[in-house]
């Protein structure tokens, strides 16, 4: 609804249409209903050069925001190393006290369904080191209670950092520890999760969330002609051209 207001407002305004000058800073407006105090130079910093939508983040994961740095760092060990679940003997991670009270209270260490398993923390961490990816595909029924995962749990450790949480939100700070049977310590700092516009996704990892989430509605050679589309979005005559795509 955001969207269509302001599409809407946008062309209103092309055709001529005026508001209120005051909406903001007049009596009665925004300021003066939900002050106390406004920074109105944020409005304008930037205006023109500086786009919002270039700061964006796509979410890599399906899964609660505040595990996104957590997987990604304990994917790039794990990646990185070639580590298979039987060589992990723990895998500790510093993070928000927020993000460790919501999703690793005792419940999140025996997930039964997709609400609990997609908000827990020690759940996503197993999934990553059992397939080194967390998908969709994961919060199916029998892959919540796959056996090779469920023996990952109790290997995750979840830590309470006040100190991290003096940079949040600007950034999502986590600290991995990955402990081999062998003796190996690994440990990686990770301040954006994979996804963030600081951190972003590949166009080649874009194109394969979309034929994730979209295989179950369309055929690949579909999901191609829709990613082929989108990528040539702004040549294109009339958008009409997509939408008859999905």
């Amino acid at each position: 609804l955001a969207t269509q207001s302001g599409v809407l407002a946008a062309l209103l305004a092309a055709q001529g249409f005026t508001g209120p000058l005051h909406v903001i800073d007049g009596k009665e407006g925004l300021i003066h209903c939900l002050g106390p105090s406004w920074d109105l130079g944020a409005l304008r910093d930037g205006l023109g050069s500086s786009w919002r939508i270039s700061r964006c983040g796509v979410k890599a994961f399906p899964t609660e925001a505040l595990t996104h740095t957590p997987i990604s760092a304990v994917l790039e060990l794990v990646t990185q190393h070639n580590l298979k679940p039987d060589q992990i003997e723990k895998v500790r991670i510093r993070t928000l006290p927020r993000a460790a009270d919501i999703l690793a209270d005792p419940n999140k260490y025996d997930p039964r369904n997709k609400e609990t398993a997609d908000h827990s923390l020690p759940f996503v961490i197993a999934a990553a080191l059992v397939d080194r990816e967390v998908k969709p595909k994961h919060f199916a029924q029998e892959k919540i209670l796959d056996p090779l995962i469920r023996s990952q749990l109790r290997k995750v450790e979840i830590i309470s950092d006040s100190d991290i949480e003096k940079d949040f939100p600007e950034k999502q700070r986590t600290v991995v520890e990955i402990l081999t049977g062998d003796g190996l310590r690994l440990v990686r700092h990770l301040d954006y999760p994979k996804g963030d516009w600081r951190n972003p996704l590949s166009d080649a990892e874009l194109e394969q969330k979309f034929q994730t989430l979209a295989a179950e509605t369309l055929a690949m050679p579909e999901c191609n002609r829709v990613i082929d589309t989108v990528w040539k979005l702004d040549r294109l005559d009339t958008v009409a051209s997509l939408t008859a795509l999905i």
